[in-house]
């Protein structure tokens, strides 16, 4: 273990390609209906979407975050439809679910996606009853990660200490503002697209593949090794 994490209360979660692997390829269904919201709403064809749509992810966060600041787009319409996907591919996971489970304190949810969204995630992998709250993107008045005003406004929601709190999360670039205001990190090095981005080593208190493998080789009592 790089960090001590016997002070640590709140672990808290991003939620696609962190709690289900991107091997999953969910995302993927998502990125299509965003491809298709873009096409209908420019009026261009896929691969300008596709241009557009990474270009405002990497600038703005989110693809919705730029549609909004360039385009006028009404966030809500845009969650709707994008979310708008089947979760038969992810199933129940019980080496997450026990790993989860040995953690003590509160679990969290934190998430660029919707409340709707990932409550429906959540169950699909069978851990729903084991989170005690999320912050969204609504709650995050549509300021996503990495802004730093939309960790304020988690940390306000969720009522946590950022020094007794621990976030895991697969996009290294949104573990900056974590680690600035004194939390513990976890980057989920999995293979997400981009997932690299912005990487600073000094930001990262512990470097994983999997999620439940860390989880089982936490010290006891958090871990089995």
């Amino acid at each position: 273990m790089s960090a001590p994490i016997d002070h640590i209360d709140s672990w808290i979660f991003d939620l696609d390609n962190t709690l289900y692997p991107p091997s999953a390829k969910l995302f993927d269904l998502i990125d299509e209906r965003m491809g298709a919201f873009i096409m209908r709403l420019l009026g261009v064809d896929a691969v300008e979407a596709r241009r557009v749509q990474k270009q405002y992810f990497h600038d703005h966060g989110t693809t919705m975050a730029g549609l909004m600041r360039h385009h006028g787009v009404n966030p809500e319409e845009f969650l709707v439809d994008v979310h708008a996907i089947a979760l038969d591919r992810i199933a129940p996971d019980a080496r997450l679910r026990a790993g989860l489970e040995r953690l003590p304190g509160r679990k969290l949810i934190f998430t660029n996606a919707d409340a709707d969204y990932a409550a429906r995630v959540l169950d699909a992998r069978g851990i729903a009853d084991l989170f005690d709250g999320i912050c969204d993107i609504r709650i995050l008045r549509y300021t996503p990660k990495p802004d730093p005003a939309a960790y304020s406004l988690m940390i306000d929601h969720l009522g946590i200490d950022p020094a007794r709190s621990l976030f895991v999360e697969d996009m290294a670039r949104n573990l900056t503002p974590a680690k600035a205001l004194g939390m513990t990190t976890v980057w989920l090095d999995n293979g997400s697209e981009s997932g690299h981005r912005d990487h600073l080593p000094d930001h990262v208190d512990f470097h994983a593949t999997d999620i439940a493998d860390w989880l089982d080789n936490l010290p006891s009592p958090w871990g089995i090794s």
